[in-house]
């Protein structure tokens, strides 16, 4: 296990996530709240506001393209790596996920935990 990522148990599984029918879900990750996106069989997460006005991203919804999109002014987002796709310049953090027998985990890295908030 990489030392530089801290693990952060979230669910026991992906049916026990309280999604919102947008196929998102606001939940909380080392005392920090995280957003989840469920993309077929696929969970990703990012940080819970828009780095532009601070909209919360779990009242968004994710496109056709599989980027979020943020519910105050729509700027979107890729959620595989955190670029601003509409083109506005913002970036927004994004984690890892993993699915493991004890349940879904988020990963931070360790030397950035509290820059990422």
């Amino acid at each position: 296990m990489d030392e530089k990522i801290k693990w952060y148990k979230v669910a026991e599984g992906k049916d026990t996530i309280e999604w919102q029918p947008n196929n998102l879900a606001l939940t909380e990750a080392g005392g920090r709240k995280i957003t989840l996106a469920r993309i077929d069989n696929e969970i990703l997460a990012c940080a819970h506001k828009c780095p532009h006005a601070g909209g919360t991203l779990a009242d968004g919804f994710v496109d056709a393209l599989g980027d979020i999109v943020c519910p105050l002014h729509r700027y979107k987002f890729s959620l595989q790596n955190g670029r601003n796709v509409s083109g506005e310049g913002y970036y927004l953090r994004t984690f890892e996920v993993e699915e493991r027998e004890a349940g879904i985990f988020i990963g931070f890295e360790a030397s950035t935990w509290l820059d990422i908030f």
